[in-house]
């Protein structure tokens, strides 16, 4: 009886848990049954110095993608002696051309935690090669990036 107790105990914790994690990621977008699927790197340029005051700078950088679930966010690799994180994002649906509307993207940078961001930001980030220069509710918690994404996992601006 008490491991049932433990296990349920266990259970709830873990959805609460994912519950808030993922409260302010991006809603994840439907793939189409035969949806082509690639492979797109990811690299972020961390900020030089870290804004927190109270919390430690040494946690990894995070990719989201609106394509994904909770739970296949990307932890991404540092570069050793630089700034730079990278990463691979595999089984991306292909959204180019443009039948809908672009992917959402973005990192949480644990750099930023004590900013008015709460270290999610799409600023300084290069998917499919393409550097993001259009935003969505840029400098909130929801700052996110407008990328789509090629058959060969290349990033295209929107139009």
């Amino acid at each position: 009886m008490a491991h049932r107790f433990r296990r349920l105990a266990l259970l709830a914790l873990a959805t609460a848990g994912a519950a808030c994690f993922t409260q302010s990621d991006p809603v994840p977008v439907p793939t189409p049954k035969g949806a082509r699927l690639v492979s797109v790197t990811v690299q972020y340029r961390q900020p030089n110095s870290c804004a927190n005051e109270s919390t430690a700078c040494v946690n990894l950088v995070v990719f989201f993608g609106s394509w994904m679930r909770a739970g296949q966010e990307i932890y991404l690799a540092s570069d050793p002696g630089s700034h730079l994180w990278t990463g691979v994002a595999t089984g991306v649906p292909v959204n180019w051309p443009p039948v809908d509307e672009p992917y959402l993207v973005r990192v949480f940078d644990p750099h930023l935690v004590d900013t008015p961001t709460g270290g999610v930001t799409a600023a300084r980030l290069v998917v499919g090669g393409q550097i993001l220069d259009q935003f969505d509710q840029p400098g909130t918690t929801k700052e996110s990036g407008l990328i789509y994404i090629d058959d060969s996992g290349v990033g295209r601006d929107p139009l």
